[in-house]
């Protein structure tokens, strides 16, 4: 769940900035977009987190 999420909020960055690099219209200004690439950080290294955590539970 978390790595999807983290997908998402990552395609949502690229998006942005291929917009911004391509049409020069991008849709987040700079604060906005460091807070997506923030976030899809977090997002990921939960999933990480999470997956390492069940494969210790799980005799590993």
């Amino acid at each position: 769940m978390f790595l999807a999420a983290s997908v998402a909020v990552f395609i949502v960055y690229f998006a942005n900035v291929a917009l911004g690099a391509f049409a020069g219209s991008a849709f987040l200004g700079d604060v906005g977009e460091m807070l997506v690439l923030f976030a899809a950080s977090i997002l990921f290294v939960v999933a990480i987190l999470k997956k390492e955590a069940d494969r210790n539970n799980n005799g590993g």
